[in-house]
């Protein structure tokens, strides 16, 4: 493994650190490892295909289509006249 040494660490963002691995039951090393696990390996996952869901939601209620929406015409624009 790399180590990795960070220069110039806010005294604010620091004991904000020490009190979340403190709230963790964790080190200080292991709260950061945890922090950057969190941002970098769980983002990778696929996005949520909402579609995807949507189906599977309703998909016990079998195929069905919606009847086509009749549109009107749009109406002129106004002229403020």
């Amino acid at each position: 493994m790399t180590n990795i040494t960070i220069f110039n660490v806010d005294d604010n963002i620091k004991n904000l650190l020490q009190e979340r691995a403190a709230r963790n039951g964790r080190s200080l090393e292991e709260e950061v490892k945890e922090i950057l696990h969190l941002a970098l390996i769980e983002s990778q996952k696929p996005p949520i295909n909402l579609v995807n869901l949507i189906e599977k939601r309703f998909a016990h209620l079998g195929d069905f289509e919606l009847g086509e929406i009749t549109r009107e015409p749009m109406r002129p624009a106004p002229t403020f006249e």
